[in-house]
């Protein structure tokens, strides 16, 4: 799935526990008619990924849906949802110069075989 918008706020990187876990928070406004503010998770080491982007910026951000079951002591069962970033990048970047174009995902044909082509595809 992916979350598109302008970078509202970056969180800094915080860590807990023993082990080192590390979180950081990213705030992305959509565009459109009603806006969201959805506050995005970059875990462990996606986190360093913020490093590059600023206030401001429009992105698009590849995310991950959690969810999670919790018990509390009383017996009364919650439900917490997260919104987990795996992926960012800035929409409407120039590329550098003599970077190949590559058209966006969402550009892409699936290949179409013809009905006279042997769909046996091993090269022996």
């Amino acid at each position: 799935m992916e979350v598109q918008g302008k970078i509202k706020v970056i969180g800094e990187t915080k860590s807990f526990g023993a082990s080192g876990f590390q979180k950081r928070d990213l705030v992305v406004t959509t565009e459109e008619q009603y806006p969201q503010h959805l506050n995005l998770e970059f875990l462990q080491d996606k986190a360093s990924l913020l490093d590059a982007f600023q206030v401001g910026d429009s992105v698009k951000v590849g995310i991950n849906l959690r969810g999670r079951e919790w018990t509390s002591p009383q017996n009364e069962v919650k439900y917490f949802n997260s919104i987990v970033g795996w992926r960012i990048e800035k929409v409407g970047a120039i590329a550098p110069a003599g970077a190949p174009e590559v058209p966006p995902f969402d550009e892409y044909e699936p290949v179409q075989n013809s009905k006279n082509e042997d769909h046996d595809d091993l090269p022996f």
